[in-house]
């Protein structure tokens, strides 16, 4: 098994009901993409992913469930995300239309728009997400807590 501690951290969402039905979707191998706003990883200070990075799954408890690697990166305007993408997310959205109705939500949502630092933002089509395409390369049992020292 890889040191957990030595591997970025890959995390869905924020912590609470919806990472854990994401995590779930993971683990069952229904979820192998997933989508953010180009805007949070520029608000964070973030590097984009690239392929073939290997990272810990982080549940809600930040306990490392999986290693995953990232298969491929995209970004591209909001307007563009094909079908694939939004049925592989694993929530079960069958149109493009509702894979985008629930990421508005999610996007629009207190804890996002408090990374954005921005309450008044809003997606369109032209807004700028990245996509990315994972595998499961191993899973980790049982979940070990990963601590990165910032936890008082």
């Amino acid at each position: 098994m890889s040191d957990l501690a030595a591997l970025p951290r890959f995390e869905l969402a924020f912590p609470g009901p919806l990472r854990d039905k994401l995590i779930a979707a993971v683990l069952s191998g229904a979820k192998t993409t997933t989508t953010g706003l180009l805007a949070h990883y520029e608000a964070e200070g973030e590097a984009l992913p690239v392929p073939g990075t290997r990272s810990v799954l982080l549940d809600s408890d930040a306990r490392g469930v999986a290693i995953v690697e990232i298969t491929e990166v995209r970004t591209l305007p909001l307007g563009d995300v094909d079908l694939r993408h939004a049925v592989d997310e694993g929530e079960g959205d069958q149109t493009v239309a509702a894979w985008r109705a629930s990421h508005e939500r999610f996007w629009h949502g207190p804890e996002s728009l408090e990374v954005l630092g921005d309450p008044g933002f809003r997606v369109d089509d032209t807004t700028l997400v990245v996509t990315e395409r994972f595998r499961v390369a191993e899973l980790v049992d049982p979940p070990a807590r990963v601590d990165d020292g910032l936890d008082g």
